[in-house]
């Protein structure tokens, strides 16, 4: 009696489902960095946008006459865009001068930019008269 030996090239269905299992394994591995990299770039991107836009409307309230940028400013808050929202809070500091006068000499200005109602950023400087 003969044996006949089938010589069968190729893959069998079993070899070829793990091997793309070993291969979707291997490619979730280099996707999910990428994935990662991109939404903390995104978020960057929203913070360097939010102080710019704090910058800027802290070097307009800084250009303002000493005397009127608490009545003008302090409270304000305005809406950038649909998704961008800035608020400013300002009050004098009074440093004793001299024999004891105390007069407002100082003004603390806190301007804050806000995303969906999330700080992304915070500038507060003091402006001297």
């Amino acid at each position: 009696m003969k044996n006949h030996r089938l010589n069968h090239k190729g893959f069998t269905l079993a070899e070829a489902m793990m091997a793309m299992v070993v291969l979707s394994i291997a490619a979730a591995g280099l996707i999910i960095p990428f994935s990662s990299a991109a939404a903390v770039q995104g978020e960057s991107t929203t913070q360097t946008l939010g102080a710019k836009l704090a910058s800027d409307l802290l070097e307009t309230i800084i250009t303002a006459n000493f005397s009127q940028i608490v009545a003008a400013y302090n409270g304000y808050s305005d809406l950038v865009d649909t998704k961008f929202s800035r608020s400013v809070t300002c009050g004098y500091i009074n440093v004793p001068g001299q024999a004891g006068i105390v007069s407002p000499n100082f003004i603390k200005i806190t301007v804050q930019v806000y995303v969906d109602g999330r700080e992304v950023a915070k500038l507060t400087t003091l402006k001297s008269k």
